[in-house]
């Protein structure tokens, strides 16, 4: 195997993180001890070995261009992932330590996820957590996340998808909606309602309603006044104000109806779910901090809710 890098260039490469990270050369020169010329030199080296620019200059700052930018992600995480070989090999790390950034799904997170996080988070407290709340698709490494919850895994084959759970559909209205619309007793009166819809981030398309016929599974089509983009928390809402029909997870509305807020209807035509799983990167070496949040979720969540 033939070197590619040299102990000068590893240093460059640092040093470059340090001067993204500040967006200026003279505190990271500070932090890391040297001259601002002294940086600004071996950042002049990466840009010479790469033919790029990575920074913008100014008299103040300096900024990352586009290419900077990518290359700061796949730097950092490669930095990182040396750091923490150092550590399992010459075991300092007793307990897992360290940042992980993670994607949930709005609707997961909230009634879910972020509970069973702060409970993860007193059980490894060197483990700090940077958590998006979103239900789009995400770049691994244009974005830099460790992890992801998605219920529609990204087609991508150098992804883990570890399933985590599944989670129960049902259709719910408010009581006064019924009063006002009537109660729909077979899937054929969907028609005569109005069905509050989710538009998917991805697609632009609506998320056909599931049901069980006789043994069989059917999707549905539905058509209604008011559709939702994004949070998939806002049909919910809509629908304890009395403005149509929904169909949704049953840990989102559970206290509703136990309180009486919303009533399940078409419970006969019930018994599908969707299924939520862990995704991450299969190329990428999985830290013991990434490694102990996944076996942490995967105990700690029931396999149905």
């Amino acid at each position: 195997m033939t070197r590619q890098f040299d102990a000068l260039m590893l240093g460059s490469i640092e040093l470059f993180c340090l001067s993204a990270e500040a967006e200026s050369f003279t505190t990271a020169a500070q932090q890391a001890g040297l001259t601002p010329a002294a940086v600004s030199r071996a950042v002049a080296r990466l840009e010479a070995r790469l033919g790029v620019q990575l920074f913008v200059r100014s008299t103040r700052r300096v900024r990352l261009t586009e290419a900077g930018r990518s290359y700061l992600v796949q730097c950092r995480a490669g930095l990182n992932q040396l750091a923490e070989a150092e550590r399992e090999v010459s075991g300092q790390q007793r307990a897992p330590a360290g940042k992980v950034r993670l994607s949930l799904p709005t609707p997961v997170a909230h009634h879910l996820l972020l509970p069973a996080l702060a409970r993860f988070r007193r059980a490894c407290p060197e483990v700090t957590l940077e958590i998006q709340l979103s239900n789009r698709n995400i770049d691994f490494t244009a974005d830099g996340f460790d992890l992801a919850v998605r219920g529609r895994a990204p087609p991508d084959s150098g992804l883990v998808v570890r399933k985590l759970f599944d989670a129960a559909l049902v259709v719910v209205a408010a009581p006064d909606y019924l009063q006002r619309a009537g109660t729909p007793h077979a899937l054929d009166d969907l028609a005569g309602h109005d069905c509050l819809q989710f538009v998917l981030p991805s697609s632009g398309q609506t998320v056909p309603w599931q049901f069980r016929r006789d043994g069989r599974d059917i999707d549905l089509d539905t058509r209604g006044g008011a559709q939702c983009s994004d949070d998939f928390l806002g049909p919910a809402t809509l629908a304890r104000a009395g403005a149509g029909l929904l169909q949704t997870y049953r840990f989102i509305v559970e206290r509703d109806l136990a309180e009486g807020r919303l009533q399940e209807v078409l419970s006969a035509y019930g018994g599908r779910s969707r299924p939520f799983s862990l995704v991450y990167p299969s190329a990428r070496h999985v830290s013991s901090r990434v490694r102990a949040l996944i076996d942490f979720l995967v105990a700690e969540l029931p396999a149905r809710v």
